[in-house]
């Protein structure tokens, strides 16, 4: 594979949860280069897919854009295999002119930039500008400012992105300055030189020029020691393309960092209603959802955060799939998600 292979720019694009991580890679790919093909794996800590649906939705692999997903949690996890099988299937199928990678909200960067620092992957891939993305807003938050990993993965960028800078109400600006610094002064106990740079902007607009240039991180982060999971060895992807049995769904549920997800995949005859939806989806009390839906007025992609519920039409789907993830799940979920159904079902 790697004959064939030229460095191929890479960038890390991270953030916690609900910061706007996937609508900043959609926001780059609108303005990819015409003639040139990106790559961008995937990674969810829900065990049902949803990121890659909501994807190629809007991007085909004839525009150039080429999506792989890794579900299940953090991709760095068991060795990093789940993470290398995808790595290496999405170069060896798209051979990108430029590769992102998505953590999950929930992810370890670090460990992802210690894989791509593997001898093997330093002669395929060029690790470029790490971008985490902030709002500035949940800086108030204790569940946020004492999560281990929403301060490392402040600590691994090159480029802090305070998002939803549209929604600041005022003083939060200066708070995310003082923050960073916090942040990069204690790694590992000890002070530490960075030239972290903090853009800000608004609803995942990344200006494309960000991405360019020579991570600092690989060697401020050298000595990191991995993190143990105590996650079983279970492969994911069995739950993202085994057959739907005869009762119409497959369920599947995660638990890990401070935080529960469920998800469903259903048969694609399964047609929901659009109404019942809007209705069951603002009423959910979670951190997070994201899904793609088959109605009987279109297919939707749905997003879920402690803002808004947003829903896009999209061009296709293979499948209605949904994945919430909370601090705790609430057993009504699925039997109001069923009841969203159309009534001819």
């Amino acid at each position: 594979m790697n004959s064939k292979l030229k460095k191929i720019p890479t960038n890390i694009i991270t953030g916690f949860l609900g910061v706007g991580k996937t609508s900043s890679i959609l926001h780059l790919l609108k303005h990819k280069p015409e003639n040139e093909r990106w790559a961008v794996l995937v990674n969810e800590f829900g065990e049902i897919g949803i990121d890659g649906s909501l994807m190629q939705g809007q991007y085909s692999e004839n525009s150039g854009v080429f999506i792989q997903e890794v579900p299940g949690g953090c991709m760095c996890c068991a060795a990093g295999l789940p993470m290398q099988v995808a790595l290496n299937q999405l170069l060896s199928k798209a051979k990108p002119d430029r590769l992102l990678i998505e953590p999950t909200g929930l992810g370890h960067p670090v460990e992802i930039l210690q894989i791509l620092s593997d001898k093997f992957y330093q002669q395929l891939l060029q690790v470029e500008k790490i971008l985490t993305l902030v709002d500035a807003r949940n800086l108030t938050d204790s569940r946020y400012t004492e999560h281990d990993t929403f301060n490392q993965q402040i600590s691994i960028a090159d480029i802090v992105v305070g998002n939803k800078r549209d929604l600041y109400q005022g003083g939060e600006t200066s708070m995310l300055e003082n923050y960073v610094q916090q942040v990069i002064h204690r790694i590992d106990g000890k002070a530490i030189e960075s030239n972290i740079t903090i853009n800000f902007t608004e609803q995942g607009r990344i200006n494309p020029q960000w991405l360019q240039g020579k991570t600092a991180a690989i060697a401020r982060h050298a000595h990191h020691h991995h993190h143990s999971s105590n996650k079983p060895d279970l492969n994911p992807l069995d739950l993202n393309t085994k057959d739907i049995p005869e009762v119409g769904y497959i369920k599947a549920e995660n638990d890990g960092e401070g935080f529960s997800s469920i998800g469903w995949r259903f048969d694609s005859h399964k047609v929901f209603n659009r109404k019942k939806l809007h209705v069951f989806l603002t009423g959910l009390k979670a951190e997070r959802m994201k899904a793609v839906f088959i109605t009987e007025q279109g297919i939707f992609g749905y997003n879920l955060t402690s803002d808004a519920l947003t829903e896009i039409e999209l061009d296709e789907a293979m499948e209605s799939r949904v994945e919430i993830i909370a601090y705790d799940r609430e057993p009504q979920w699925q039997e109001d998600l069923l009841a969203c159904k159309e009534s001819s079902e």
